[in-house]
């Protein structure tokens, strides 16, 4: 689990993820992970990451909104903590060309 908890918390501090739903939102994520996060241990890290207040809750109902939709968004707890992970340091967002512009629903990070 302590894989996938560093693997989440770099991927939402170097990318915006803004999907309609869980099932997009673990699909992105698995994409951006290289394809080998396995849905139990992308849930285990998410669950693990919210209890700790490392990441916001995920699914969001805005105000005017007719449905919710789903977003991996760090705290500041959770910044410190995708800084501090050993490995190359995470120092900056990269930006991710799979990513949306505002135009289409999202935004690019």
């Amino acid at each position: 689990m302590a894989e996938a908890r560093a693997r989440l918390l770099a991927i939402a501090f170097r990318h915006t993820i803004a999907e309609p739903d869980e099932g997009a939102g673990y699909a992105r994520v698995r994409a951006l992970a290289g394809g080998d996060l396995a849905y139990d241990a992308f849930r285990e890290a998410l669950d693990g990451c919210l209890r700790d207040g490392l990441i916001r809750d995920p699914v969001r109902l805005p105000a005017g909104a007719l449905c919710c939709h789903w977003r991996l968004e760090l705290t500041a707890a959770g910044v410190a903590a995708a800084r501090a992970q050993p490995g190359p340091p995470i120092r900056e967002r990269m930006e991710d060309p799979g990513a949306p512009f505002a135009s289409e629903g999202g935004s690019r990070g």
